[in-house]
């Protein structure tokens, strides 16, 4: 029995490429099945300030980004997939405790727990991919997981939706236990270590501060880091404040999750794209051909609605396209942009994907409150928001290329 959960016979390619992405399309699922409950949580648990029920997104981020320092290295130490199961454990107890959260504080720390346990499958799947691959053929792994990470929005809003309809927004926490712990089962029956036992690293505060002083005084990683903290930052812009643009501005909440769905499946190809290019193009070249252009479309979008070009329910495929743009500008980059930063930090994979990821979401969350919260019925203080985190974005780059 004890041998069913220590695999030794590495699983094939397309097995391990699914099983990344199902690692890390939880932290996904676990933010887009929660957007169509956000006006039914806002209404049971802050009726007086709706707006706060959008820190459901944030504050899960929030956890995903102080947990990864800790998930990280101590993936270094102990192996990645120990670290993986007990990431999962706490998101599940997080899930349990939002279920029978009676107040919005007491939902916001279960998010923030359920973050902070999905810090290891989000961190460590990084690092597995590491351990096996490099360069450009790490960045074609990572697209491929990238390309789910960002099919999942097609599936997640119509699974809340479906069980809001029939359960209400409690039971939606409880299908994330249920997911959780299949995808816990799948790792530790099917994929082994992949982190030797001569390569780990002691986890004491002296050995990670060591490994983070490497990653942090390395400019270009750093460099890398602040380009994903802007792409990042503009993502969860977008989650947090779709919803309420599709519901208040244009008047199709009941149809939201099925628009999230077309807009995501119609992004979903990014990811292969950029996997069937980055070989021959680069994963520099592909990014900024990326963000370049991102600041077009954004700075002609936001124009148009500045200007009352376009305004009222009336402008809504011009919305969704520059919605889609944005999913596909994500996943041409996200996956090129991981595997420029954690290139030359092999040897401490995990403290460096740790890094990586904590800076990257903190700060990107700090960011994107204030463009959510900054909601005035209409869909131009997002756009704005986008179109000044893609320029920085670009310039950020091109710092970098010098």
């Amino acid at each position: 029995m004890s041998q069913l959960f220590r695999p030794t016979r590495p699983v094939p390619f397309a097995e391990f490429v699914a099983l990344m992405a199902a690692l890390t399309a939880l932290a996904a699922l676990s933010i887009d099945a929660m957007l169509p409950a956000i006006p039914q949580i806002a209404a049971d648990l802050s009726p007086d300030d709706p707006n706060r029920a959008q820190l459901v997104v944030t504050s899960f981020m929030v956890g995903i980004g102080f947990g990864m320092l800790v998930m990280g290295p101590l993936s270094d130490a102990i192996g990645r997939r120990p670290v993986i199961a007990l990431g999962v454990a706490l998101y599940v107890v997080g899930a349990l405790l939002a279920v029978i959260a009676d107040s919005m504080t007491m939902l916001l720390a279960a998010r923030v727990l359920q973050g902070l346990g999905i810090s290891a499958p989000r961190t460590v799947s990084v690092a597995m991919i590491r351990d096996r691959y490099a360069g450009r053929e790490m960045a074609r792994v990572l697209s491929f997981v990238m390309t789910v990470f960002i099919l999942v929005p097609a599936a997640a809003p119509f699974l809340g939706q479906t069980i809001l309809g029939f359960a209400g927004w409690r039971m939606i926490f409880a299908s994330f236990i249920i997911f959780g712990t299949l995808v816990m089962m799948w790792i530790l029956l099917r994929q082994p270590e992949t982190l030797a036992p001569e390569a780990r690293r002691p986890f004491r505060a002296g050995t990670i501060a060591a490994g983070m002083r490497e990653v942090v005084s390395n400019r270009r990683v750093m460099l890398y880091v602040l380009t994903l903290v802007f792409g990042f930052a503009q993502m969860i812009a977008l989650l947090s404040a779709s919803q309420p643009v599709y519901d208040v501005y244009f008047g199709r909440g009941d149809s939201f999750a099925m628009w999230f769905a077309i807009q995501a499946l119609a992004a979903g190809t990014a990811g292969m794209l950029n996997a069937a290019l980055v070989v021959r193009l680069g994963m520099r070249r592909m990014v900024m051909a990326a963000y370049a252009f991102q600041i077009a479309a954004s700075a002609l979008a936001t124009g148009l609605w500045a200007s009352g070009t376009f305004g009222g329910p009336e402008a809504f495929p011009v919305f969704f396209l520059w919605a889609v743009g944005v999913f596909y500008i994500a996943g041409l980059t996200f996956g090129n942009l991981n595997a420029l930063a954690i290139e030359p930090l092999g040897h401490i994979a995990g403290v460096a994907s740790a890094v990586i990821g904590a800076i990257s979401t903190v700060l990107a969350v700090v960011m994107a409150v204030p463009v959510s919260l900054a909601f005035d019925g209409t869909p131009l203080p997002l756009m704005i928001g986008v179109l000044i985190f893609s320029t920085l974005a670009l310039l950020t780059m091109v710092a970098n290329r010098r």
